[in-house]
């Protein structure tokens, strides 16, 4: 009897004695709400694909240094079991590195504690915290592998390591992950993924007895021809076939036509390749957890959005569309859907809209700040570098600066701001720096004469940059919050407050208890971040809808204590998908931490998404 693993033999996979093509699909478990995984995975397989793969966010299976959490959203045991049930097999890249458009891709904040840390290396620091996270993970995963009766077939070796640099690359490090996941139990397939170019240089760390697998968009025979010479003898396999694309704040919704993609999945197929689709359904960047891209040589900063619909076959909220249609023709060739009977083939999912969202209530910076814990420092801190979360500084979210000053100051110099800051004084806002438009310094100057005014820097972490080869090697291109001093009038200041707005379940514990909210007056318009509070009504059975943010500047929304994620006026995004599993029959509340202003201080909800101006279509 032929072993339960994936191999490969003569040029392709086999399964049990049998040749066996990969057509799989991506979906990652943290961007969806669990009461769908089923539904999705079903989607998934009645497209005509036979395996689902997916990431595994280290950052949000231990947030917090020393505690894991596996449970909800996170369950990636349950998500793998569903899977299972529904006859599919799955790929796992557990990491540690993920890249995925996701936060420090997928590595945990904490790290950056470390003023030393070199992340994606041979630094032991480093390296023992991977293997005490895989000694958490793995194990989970073991039992589900296809060799013990799981629906596992394959796991990849890190992401992307080709595109860390081209001096900076470690084969001692990569072949340091392949013998931890094989002394942890991993006895599947492994696998390395990269692009083409990075596979053929001479610096790329060479893994032996780890398939290589490519990633691309387009150029899809010319790509697949250069893998076959790297690896004769091996099957072909596309990791990531990119089939959409995921949108930058500021710059235009991409959109990659449905028959653009029907014919380089054909084209891919015809040379007998195996195939992931990256992704087959995106979900969402809930919370603060969307990630960014820096330009090589530029200080060009682009922070995603808070959606991730990657313009993929199965939408953000979990609707059929054309792509997918056209898609399921080509997979019936190869893989006969399945399980029709069970999925509704209908355009869309169920939705409804809800009254309109007065926000009646607020609490301005001032007030708000007291529901959070203040550190004391001598000086101005990286958000990594508090000494708060068992030594591992605050993760994500804002962070405030508060410090007495004698007089009203001529100039304030803050240096070195990785994020976008806005400065006050006396809580009325003077100026703002945007990462994304990399100014140097703050001037400010005032003939008012005040005995004493306060200087507040409310810093709010865009996301951070993904550690890839454009980037500088040191660790501090990672790190949130102000990474240098602040001098007013040429002297450096010490002596600071700083408030983590983190935003976390304990916040709203407080909020109920210890806030006293303020009526919004008509014609008010607050000109300071502040949150602010509205109700609203669900008499049927909840269903998903979006909120529409076309009134308000930039900021971030909470439904029921749920983070819906960002929410910005430059677009392309102007609605936040809400799931049906976040709200309740009855009242709801609504939680708006605006940080500019409104122009009238309501909320609307509309079924279908919105995005500014014309798509950019994918190449």
């Amino acid at each position: 009897m032929e072993k339960r693993v994936l191999t490969t033999e003569r040029g392709q996979f086999m399964l049990e004695g049998k040749p066996f093509r990969i057509l799989s699909g991506s979906i990652h478990y943290f961007r969806v709400v669990p009461e769908y995984w089923r539904d999705r995975l079903l989607k998934l397989k009645a497209m005509g694909l036979n395996t689902v793969e997916t990431y595994v966010p280290w950052n949000r299976h231990e947030e917090v240094k020393g505690q894991f959490n596996f449970k909800g959203i996170l369950d990636v045991v349950n998500f793998i079991n569903i899977a299972h049930s529904l006859g599919l097999y799955v790929i796992v890249r557990p990491g540690p590195y993920i890249c995925a458009e996701w936060d420090l891709g997928g590595l945990p904040s904490w790290l950056l504690h470390d003023p030393k840390m070199q992340l994606r290396s041979m630094y032991p620091p480093y390296l023992h915290a991977v293997r005490t996270y895989f000694k958490k993970l793995l194990p989970k995963l073991v039992p589900l592998q296809y060799s013990h009766g799981g629906p596992i077939i394959a796991f990849q070796v890190e992401n992307e390591y080709g595109s860390f640099g081209d001096t900076d690359l470690s084969p001692d490090y990569m072949a340091y992950l392949k013998t931890l996941m094989v002394n942890e139990g991993i006895s599947e397939l492994l696998f390395t993924s990269d692009g083409v170019f990075q596979m053929e240089q001479k610096y790329f760390p060479e893994l032996p007895g780890v398939l290589k697998t490519a990633n691309f968009q387009s150029n899809e025979t010319t790509c697949l021809n250069r893998l076959k010479k790297l690896q004769p003898d091996k099957p072909l396999m596309v990791a990531e076939f990119w089939p959409g694309w995921f949108d930058h704040w500021g710059e235009q919704h991409h959109k990659m036509e449905a028959d653009k993609v029907v014919t380089r999945v054909s084209n891919i197929l015809k040379m007998g390749a195996s195939i992931n689709l990256f992704m087959f359904h995106g979900g969402t960047n809930f919370g603060f957890m969307n990630g960014a891209n820096a330009v090589k040589n530029q200080f060009k900063y682009q922070p995603t959005v808070t959606s991730y619909d990657y313009d993929a076959p199965l939408s953000e909220a979990g609707d059929i569309t054309e792509k997918f249609h056209a898609l399921r023709k080509v997979f019936k060739k190869y893989n006969p859907p399945q399980d029709d009977k069970q999925v509704s083939l209908g355009d869309h999912q169920t939705r409804a809209t809800y009254e309109d969202v007065e926000m009646q209530h607020f609490l301005q910076l001032g007030e708000l700040i007291h529901l959070f814990e203040p550190v004391e420092t001598e000086n101005v801190m990286s958000m990594e570098g508090l000494p708060i979360n068992n030594n591992g500084g605050q993760g994500y979210g804002f962070i405030l600066y508060q410090k007495e000053l004698e007089s009203v100051p001529e100039e304030i110099i803050i240096q070195n701001v990785s994020d976008r800051a806005q400065v006050f004084l006396d809580f009325q806002l003077v100026y703002t720096i945007d990462a994304m438009k990399r100014e140097g310094k703050v001037v400010y100057i005032d003939e008012k004469q005040l005995w004493k005014v306060s200087i507040k820097t409310n810093l709010e972490q865009l996301r951070r940059q993904k550690p890839l080869w454009y980037m500088s090697h040191h660790t501090i291109i990672y790190k949130y919050g102000i990474l240098g001093d602040i001098l007013v009038d040429g002297k450096k200041q010490t002596g600071w407050k700083t408030y983590p707005m983190d935003f976390k379940e304990g916040f709203f514990d407080k909020l109920i208890t210890r806030s006293e909210w303020r009526k919004i007056k008509e014609g008010e318009l607050p000109t300071i971040p502040s949150l602010y509070r509205g109700t609203f009504g669900v008499t049927d059975e909840p269903k998903d809808t979006f909120l529409y943010m076309k009134s308000w500047t930039k900021g971030v929304c909470f439904v029921n204590g749920y983070n819906l994620g960002r929410y910005w006026n430059i677009g392309p995004q102007e609605t936040l998908y809400i799931p049906a599993p976040w709200l309740r029959k009855g009242e709801n509340e609504l939680l708006i931490f605006e940080l500019e202003k409104y122009e009238v201080p309501d909320v609307a909800f509309v079924t279908e998404p919105k995005n500014k101006g014309k798509p950019l279509l994918v190449l």
